[in-house]
């Protein structure tokens, strides 16, 4: 049983592709075909899984494996759907790490950061204000703007570890709001 969960889980880690939620009709496939769970109780592990951090994918295999065979089964049926993406990255890592010193993917890196810096800034604006119609200019992203520039100033000017800047920030987040 074990192994029939792990090479299961193997197989849709090799075949899935577009996250979590485009797996799970694969996995309903492998779960019908073996008879592991009915309908009903596979629509709970799938709603468990959804709201529990992490992929829904590695959280379905996870709970489906213990459902079938307790813990050895959802180490098993977890390890079946990680370690195709496990190989992958480390394949890919091996390749960069031999090419990291070359002339253009140091550039094409270093190219790339600006855009990374963009995307970030548009997905905190488009967060911090969701809804344009509204005035953007009151005490919260007052304040908001005076916590991210002494964010700023305390991890650039005063060299302060981020991590503590991030607990700082947080902390103060609470208390203002």
């Amino acid at each position: 049983m074990l192994w029939q969960l792990f090479f299961s889980f193997l197989k849709i880690g090799f075949l899935s592709f577009g996250g979590g939620y485009a797996v799970i009709s694969m996995i309903q496939y492998e779960v019908n075909s073996h008879g592991w769970l009915p309908a009903e109780e596979f629509q709970h592990i799938v709603a468990l899984s959804s709201i529990s951090p992490g992929s829904i994918a590695t959280n379905s295999a996870t709970l489906i494996g213990f459902h079938i065979a307790g813990w050895p089964g959802a180490i098993v049926a977890t390890s079946g759907i990680v370690l195709p993406s496990l190989i992958v990255v480390i394949l890919i890592a091996a390749f960069f790490y031999r090419i990291h010193t070359n002339f253009w993917v140091k550039s094409s890196f270093y190219g790339l950061r600006p855009v990374v810096t963009g995307l970030i800034v548009y997905a905190a604006i488009h967060f911090g204000f969701p809804s344009p119609s509204g005035n953007i200019f009151n005490w919260t992203t007052l304040i908001t703007l005076v916590i991210a520039a002494a964010a700023f100033l305390s991890i650039v000017k005063y060299k302060v570890h981020p991590l503590l800047v991030i607990l700082l920030s947080a902390c103060a987040g609470i208390v203002v709001f």
